[in-house]
């Protein structure tokens, strides 16, 4: 097997900025401020945020620190406060997508590099290069485990492939060279967890898993920093990752165009809080009510054809994906997502609210989802296919690219509408500041006057 491990420490302790095509770190400070105006909201409204807190306070892990999460007063420990920031990235399941991967980037990785640059006092340059070298890690392994294996296996793997590019983002920060950096990959092997069972009743590991990726990822590149010795060959050996975590290992994959490729610029951005699965059909119905003017009470019912991979986590089984209880549910729910669109010509984070309206469960038990092969072997899995049955006919959409992915990527004012939906019910006239101070983070000397 490829030596991965090594071509993939070498690159990040080597990786500059002032190698980086110009849009490579804009589009690394792009995604960095989308997940800050999640990790805004659901620090004040997400469910599971009491219950996290809590825990915190119980296992003395609130100390007073230097590092921040943003939308709170306090500050932590550097460790509390990758994990703080991690899991309330993607607790509304709004941040980003690298569709090769099947994976979302920034909350393990962000997270992760922010703590270690204000436990080094980096730089705006160093910050964005660090997040660079964690997105190429995580989403190289990501494409390496092949992401339909690695669901079949039951793995999560923002959770999983997301800790080594957490531990590749803080270890850059933390100035280790290519050893320093394979030791920590060493020991981010050991810590790379991510359990898809949440999806049988809504559980909320999903959100604390890729906390803890871009916790453990922060630990593991600071134990190597202070000499300890990580496992060797931690991706590609005979129990490491590639071998562990998936029935069919791709490691060429890990570093095919390594250096002349960026997989940070094929990382889209979310319109809708769901899972990105739902997003094309979503898109898709929302065009065609537009253009025909319908009414919920128009359709009859509604086919969506989905990736394999979108099956297993929005689509089965049906009858439960019609029917979701809580919100991890209808985040994972075809069914729900899409009835919802139908309902109000929109979705939005406050549309959760709808959960167990007589109306939307409704219009969700006239809406089947099935696999539908022509999705496959595509260059991205989160496409759609839609037929809607009204009594006018039938009238069927192919979605390919759902909105966001990099072909779409939003404007400047798009981006800034959503950071400003986000966080200004939280933070008020303050929420502008905070977009503006994250723009400039490019030239800041010191992260750690980041929000002064």
């Amino acid at each position: 097997m490829t030596e991965i491990t090594a071509i993939l420490s070498t690159y990040v302790a080597d990786l500059r900025f002032g190698d980086l095509p110009q849009v490579v770190p804009q589009r690394a400070r792009d995604l960095m401020i989308d997940l800050v105006g999640s990790i805004v909201r659901a620090g004040h409204e997400a469910d599971s945020t009491p219950s996290i807190m809590a825990m915190i306070d119980r296992l003395g892990m609130g100390a007073p620190g230097e590092a921040r999460v943003f939308g709170q007063q306090r500050r932590y420990a550097p460790a509390t406060a990758a994990l703080l920031n991690g899991i309330l990235g993607h607790s509304l399941d709004f941040d980003d997508t690298h569709a090769g991967s099947s994976l979302h980037p920034s909350a393990p990785v962000v997270p992760a590099a922010l703590a270690a640059a204000e436990m080094t006092g980096a730089s705006g340059h160093d910050l964005l290069t660090a997040i660079v070298a964690g997105f190429e890690v995580c989403c190289r392994l990501g494409n390496a485990l092949d992401p339909t294996a690695h669901y079949a296996r039951g793995f999560h793997p923002t959770a999983t492939a997301g800790t080594f590019g957490a531990a590749a983002a803080a270890g850059k920060l933390l100035g280790l060279d290519a050893a320093g950096i394979a030791s920590a990959f060493g020991v981010a092997a050991s810590q790379a967890a991510g359990s898809l069972q949440f999806l049988v009743n809504g559980g909320w590991n999903k959100r604390y898993q890729v906390g803890a990726a871009a916790m453990n990822g922060l630990i593991a590149a600071t134990l190597a920093s202070e000499g300890f010795l990580g496992a060797s060959d931690a991706i590609e050996g005979k129990h490491g990752f590639l071998r562990g975590y998936t029935d069919n290992p791709r490691p060429g994959m890990g570093t095919a165009d390594l250096r002349t490729v960026y997989e940070t610029m094929k990382i889209g951005m979310k319109p809708y809080p769901s899972c990105r699965y739902t997003h094309a059909a979503i898109d898709g119905l929302l065009e065609l009510r537009d253009k025909h003017g319908w009414s919920s009470a128009d359709v009859i019912d509604v086919t969506v054809g989905l990736h394999q991979n979108g099956i297993v986590l929005t689509g089965a089984p049906l009858e439960e994906k019609q029917t979701p209880k809580s919100i991890v549910d209808g985040q994972f729910s075809m069914p729900f997502t899409a009835a919802v669109a139908l309902h109000r010509g929109s979705f939005g984070w406050d549309d959760y609210m709808l959960l167990g309206d007589p109306d939307v469960e409704a219009i969700a038990a006239r809406i089947d989802v099935r696999r539908d092969e022509r999705l496959e072997g595509l260059r991205h899995p989160f496409g759609a296919h839609i037929a809607v049955r009204t009594a006018e006919g039938r009238f069927p959409l192919l979605i390919p690219d759902p909105s966001g992915e990099p072909d779409s990527f939003p404007p400047p004012a798009r981006m800034e509408e959503k950071f400003m939906t986000l966080a200004r019910p939280v933070l008020g006239n303050s929420a502008s500041a905070l977009y503006t101070r994250l723009t400039t983070v490019q030239d800041i000397a010191d992260i750690r006057h980041l929000l002064d």
